[in-house]
């Protein structure tokens, strides 16, 4: 099958940890013998060859100056709460920009399927392609975009709309799919389609404390929390500053390494300082993925702390708790959104109330106290990922979602 896809995330360059699921769920497919092609806005840091792990990557134009260069790449929203004034902005270029890209391709290849990922803002101009040319149109959830929906009720409208001429549709978690449905997806072409990892990429074997203390002068005597993510009110990061204080009177030389980027780094800075953590504390800014891998795998405690932020805003499933997963690290998670479909509390993880830091303080300590229960834990994890939570065992689903649409 010829399949064309839109997005406006995807990893800048060679270990830019933008979006990498977009590419993981494009080569996937590719690797199933299908013609993949993915339409993406332009970036002035995108680095990429054409043909990449067999996908052409097609790149439009649409801004008419620099300053409104924030279509995609996790630069529209401001901590993914709002949408920047810029955004506004730019929306009608990057729409318009976005459907003329797709037409010219399927003047150019006639796709039997267009698949739009994000329901908002590619569904539009996705919606319109395949109506203009009558092509049936998949289309993916993956969290910010339904959170955008159910707070604006044009662009709920504009969703519903979508959902409704939309042949399948995919969510990355069963909380994801029933908001969606809620908002106007049918519920009978409407499924889970949880993301996956590359489990050789994620592994136990990466563990090097050494590496970590060379690189970030933690010793390796010290008890280590990793979390990685953007920094966005819904990755929860706050949380685990002020938990840290915490595990900090009974464990003193723990240290927190925090790998990520985004608005809020001033914010979690002050607060690291407001905790008395400072001193515990590394934010490296972003971290390659290669080195990501290792890091995670060094940790005796992996976190991923996920709230709802201010806006209703929450994780569908955090790619990186499949990394964590995969590395085999015992992993305090908050049972929010996509994550208790994965893990159960004390099966492969510890499950907290979001938002709740003297939980995720206790859950840490009590591990740190535990060694042969982080040990279980991380196992089980690994093994969970192994037995259905790769990117080949996603891609091989969504080509059979194709092949159901196109016989429609």
């Amino acid at each position: 099958m010829r399949i064309l896809m839109i997005a406006t995330s995807y990893p800048k360059y060679a270990g830019d940890a933008t979006a990498p699921f977009i590419a993981e769920i494009a080569a996937g497919v590719a690797a199933y013998d299908q013609d993949v092609r993915l339409i993406l806005p332009a970036h002035r840091d995108f680095q990429h060859p054409t043909i990449e792990r067999g996908v052409e990557l097609i790149v439009y134009k649409y801004a008419p100056h620099p300053s409104l260069e924030v279509w995609g790449y996790a630069e529209s929203l401001h901590a993914d709460v709002g949408l920047r004034r810029t955004t506004l902005l730019a929306l009608p270029f990057g729409v318009v920009a976005s459907f003329l890209a797709l037409v010219r391709q399927i003047l150019r290849i006639r796709p039997d399927i267009i698949h739009a990922h994000w329901v908002l803002p590619n569904g539009l101009p996705a919606l319109l392609a395949a109506g203009l040319f009558g092509i049936p149109l998949v289309v993916s959830m993956h969290g910010s975009d339904v959170a955008m929906a159910e707070r604006n009720r044009l662009f709920g409208a504009i969703a519903k709309w979508i959902f409704g001429k939309a042949a399948a549709a995919t969510a990355c978690s069963g909380d994801l799919q029933q908001r969606a449905i809620a908002l106007g997806a049918s519920p009978t072409t409407t499924s889970v389609l949880p993301y996956g990892v590359t489990v050789d990429a994620f592994s136990p074997a990466l563990a090097d404390r050494e590496w970590v203390f060379l690189r970030y002068g933690i010793p390796q005597s010290a008890p280590l929390i990793v979390a990685v993510g953007r920094f966005v009110y819904k990755k929860g990061f706050g949380v685990l500053i002020e938990a840290l204080s915490a595990i900090r009177q009974k464990y003193p030389d723990v240290r927190l390494v925090l790998a990520g980027y985004g608005d809020l780094l001033a914010e979690f800075a002050q607060c690291a300082a407001e905790n008395g953590v400072a001193d515990a504390l590394s934010m490296p800014g972003q971290v390659s993925r290669t080195d990501v891998a290792r890091l995670i795998a060094s940790a005796d405690i992996y976190c991923v702390p996920s709230v709802h932020d201010s806006s209703g805003n929450v994780d569908g499933l955090p790619n990186s708790l499949l990394e964590g997963m995969s590395a085999g690290c015992a992993i305090v998670a908050s049972a929010i959104a996509g994550i208790p479909d994965i893990l159960s509390d004390g099966v492969d993880a510890l499950l907290i109330p979001p938002g709740d830091s003297v939980a995720l303080s206790d859950a840490c300590i009590r591990l740190f106290d535990t060694p042969a229960l982080r040990s279980r834990l991380g196992s089980a994890a690994r093994e969970r990922v192994l037995n259905g939570l790769t990117w080949p065992a996603m891609a091989q689903t969504l080509v059979g979602i194709y092949a159901k649409v196109r016989t429609r």
